[in-house]
């Protein structure tokens, strides 16, 4: 297992290299950079840029009427404006730089997290991500421990009554959840639970309350899960298809096995059949996806919940970085979060030997 780990350790970093290369060169060739949006909102709303121009830089920078001169600028819509104004403005965000050391620059500073300052919000990246972190770890665990717990019960009961009428209806109740878009879902639970036409039991949004530090350790308990109570059950509706059915067909699939029939002509008890041997081997496949299932939550299903919900989390942060191109912020991200996934795929496959120890890494080749 020790020379596994190692290989695998190794083999991230090729991959997390991989990705930052790939989604540099990709972002930095599409068009509308931060300085081509500096320059748009330049042309558009003529001095009014000028704060947000210094503070990415020494604060020297100014923008005078006098600076409109003609240009042969290579960004769009640079024409009319000062070239030496245009170059400020690219040492001021680092692109001055050819396009390979900026990113040797970038992989540098982040092997010691070191991930720069927002172009924009005049912070660390570092301080920004923590900041956000509370709020998509939050919904991220609850939904994903929630989604575990109602979903391997079902589809153990769906397994043992296969073909049933439970079978059936559950399925279809099921099969409805998983049409309804999560975020529909959640404009539903916020009409009808907090404050819309019905009933006002939940609060609008946040992740406590403002005079959460003054209140017993037991009532910040209860307030953290008053705010949670309605986004994590809108994340939780589209989530129960896929692991529902995986433990159905892998209990179903155990079950038809020959040392299932050769308990049971035993005289070993349905239960004990069902939960000493059985569970094991089933639960082997689901069980360890827990690491996978928790960051394919944290990443990708919080974006429009934070926005209904008035939740101030990474996916916010991610989409206005993306939005307004803040580089600092979408690399450093990005980085943390591949970094963060590929630790979370080998604590997956760690979790097979721990289920299973049977399971032997070291007996294949990787």
């Amino acid at each position: 297992m020790t020379a596994y780990l190692i290989r695998r350790l190794l083999l991230m970093i090729p991959t997390l290299f991989a990705i930052m290369v790939i989604n540099f060169v990709v972002i930095h060739v599409a068009p509308g950079g931060p300085v081509e949006q500096i320059i748009a909102q330049l042309t558009g709303q003529g001095a009014d840029i000028t704060e947000r121009v210094t503070r990415a830089g020494t604060g020297e920078a100014t923008v005078r009427p006098d600076q409109t001169t003609s240009a042969a600028g290579k960004y769009r819509g640079a024409q009319g404006l000062d070239p030496e104004f245009i170059k400020q403005l690219e040492r001021q965000f680092g692109f001055d730089k050819p396009l390979h050391v900026r990113f040797f620059d970038m992989i540098k500073n982040y092997l010691t997290f070191d991930f720069g300052e927002s172009f924009y919000r005049d912070r660390r990246v570092i301080d920004l991500v923590i900041d956000k972190m509370p709020v998509s770890i939050s919904l991220g665990l609850w939904t994903t421990l929630l989604v575990y717990l109602i979903c391997i019960p079902l589809g153990i009961a769906k397994a043992t009554r296969d073909g049933s009428r439970f079978d059936v209806w559950t399925s279809v109740a099921i099969v409805i959840g998983t049409a309804i878009p999560s975020f529909l879902f959640a404009v539903f639970l916020l009409v009808l639970f907090a404050g819309g036409s019905y009933l006002d039991w939940f609060p609008l949004g946040g992740l406590v309350s403002e005079n959460w530090r003054e209140l017993s350790w037991p009532d910040r308990i209860l307030d953290y899960f008053w705010h949670l109570a309605l986004p994590i059950t809108a994340m939780t509706v589209g989530g129960f298809a896929t692991l529902t059915m995986l433990t159905k067909n892998s209990f179903l699939d155990q079950i038809h096995q020959q040392y299932v029939t050769t308990a049971r002509a035993k005289g070993l008890s349905e239960r004990r059949v069902m939960y000493r041997h059985v569970f094991r081997n089933a639960m082997l496949i689901v069980i360890a996806g827990f690491p996978g299932a928790f960051v394919g939550i944290l990443f990708t299903g919080s974006l429009l919940i934070e926005i209904i919900f008035s939740l101030d989390g990474l996916g916010l942060l991610g989409f206005e970085a993306a939005f307004n191109r803040d580089y600092p912020v979408m690399f450093g991200t990005l980085y943390f979060f591949s970094l963060l996934g590929l630790i979370m795929n080998l604590i997956g496959d760690l979790m097979y030997t721990i289920i299973d120890p049977r399971i032997d890494f070291e007996a294949r080749e990787v």
